[in-house]
């Protein structure tokens, strides 16, 4: 298993995305309008700090998220916030400050702050704007995520199984029905970018422009010729769109959500995945039986509080495994949500230390607690698993995945 912490950081800044040495029109074509704001144009940025490494057993944390913001914090104030990219930050006097870029240098300014632990910094992740994010790796590859919407009515069936058995696996959404749909186009590289963006403007607005006149405001099973003798699903669905895009552009990965707490994703190695988000509400106190209760305190803070403290967690369970092309289903909808609800049951309502088993020889840290969970679900989903997120606030994150 693989396991990392995430961190959740927030700047504002302005940047104007330009390489000087280029003509006006060129910038045009690979930045598209933003870049005639001579004097910059602003973004809310939120960067997430992920981070990997062994899980102390005796804190049960693989590094104190503590740290993380206070290091991070220190650069992004320095650095980045508040300030004019392209003026006030020397490394983008000349290389243009888009997503990717940033999220290159946010890692290049942390990781060697973080050479005295055992964790290591594995990624930046950088959110521009609701449409635009990228996420920048230690290994030197860097994707670009660009997102979009349509709205469109279905119905959830497959044309290649009968009325009977549409109604048995799609039950009441094999009726008319409609989504508000958002998807998530990334695009992979493995080489540093520099002044050339991961894919000029020009071209994935001409391929999103040509989804959304495609797909919006049209009922899919009748309206879209190419969709007619496919099964329409979330994963089919999905699936159809990845092929449109990679007609245009290099796609490493796709994600369509049909809800905000439900996806399927396709990658590139033709991969399916379904995707749940699941909360739970629980207390739970941060204490580490084998320290002092001075040393619990300077660790935990106020999250080592006696009586305890609470959330609302958030899961987000993924599953792989074989795709079922006739159906056109990775595995049973409603067999997937009963499989998480039952595995969270116990917790639900419930003081984690005090009213479970599972905490009274652990401490219950977001990194223990997404290792427990885990096995819970595996179990009552046949070992499909493939990744399985904690959130404990919307700035703390954990994320376990399976290895192969």
């Amino acid at each position: 298993m693989f396991l990392t912490v995430s961190k959740r950081l927030e700047f504002s800044a302005s940047r104007r995305l330009f390489v000087p040495r280029w003509t006006d029109s060129e910038n045009l074509v690979a930045f598209g309008p933003e870049t005639k704001a001579v004097h910059g144009t602003g973004r809310n940025y939120v960067a997430h700090f992920v981070f990997t490494g062994p899980v102390d057993p005796t804190t049960g944390m693989l590094i104190n998220i503590s740290e993380i913001k206070e290091r991070a914090g220190k650069v992004l104030g320095e650095r980045f916030d508040h300030k004019f990219l392209n003026k006030d930050n020397s490394k983008f006097r000349k290389l243009p400050p888009t997503a990717e870029n940033v999220a290159r240098q946010l890692y290049l300014d942390l990781a060697p702050l973080f050479s005295d632990v055992d964790a290591k910094l594995a990624a930046c992740h950088l959110m521009e704007s609701p449409d635009r994010s990228a996420t920048f790796y230690s290994d030197g590859a860097c994707e670009g995520n660009y997102w979009f919407e349509f709205s469109a009515a279905r119905q959830t069936m497959s044309p290649h199984l009968g009325r009977a058995m549409n109604r048995r696996l799609f039950g009441e959404a094999s009726s008319i029905h409609g989504h508000n749909y958002r998807v998530c186009l990334t695009l992979r590289s493995e080489t540093k970018l520099g002044e050339t963006p991961l894919v000029r403007h020009d071209k994935i607005d001409k391929c999103i422009r040509s989804l959304r006149a495609e797909l919006d405001h049209r009922y899919l099973n009748k309206d879209v010729p190419e969709l007619k003798n496919r099964p329409m699903t979330t994963e089919s669905l999905a699936g159809y769109i990845y092929e449109r895009v990679n007609a245009f552009v290099p796609l490493h990965r796709l994600r369509l959500h049909e809800r905000d707490d439900f996806f399927a994703e396709i990658s590139d190695d033709d991969n399916v995945f379904l995707g749940i988000r699941m909360p739970f509400y629980a207390a739970h106190r941060l204490h580490a039986a084998g320290l002092s209760k001075t040393k619990n305190a300077a660790l935990f803070g106020k999250c080592n509080n006696l009586r305890g403290h609470g959330h609302r967690y958030l899961t987000e369970t993924t599953i792989g495994g074989e795709y079922d092309r006739k159906s056109g289903t990775l595995y049973d909808f409603a067999a997937l949500q009963a499989a998480i609800r039952e595995s969270l049951a116990p917790w639900q309502d419930r003081h984690l230390d005090l009213e479970t088993d599972d905490f009274r020889d652990m401490t219950s840290t977001g990194e223990n607690i997404v290792r427990v969970l885990w096995p819970k679900i595996d179990s009552r989903l046949n070992a499909r698993l493939v990744r399985l997120r904690l959130w404990e606030t919307a700035n703390n994150r954990f994320t376990l995945r399976r290895t192969l």
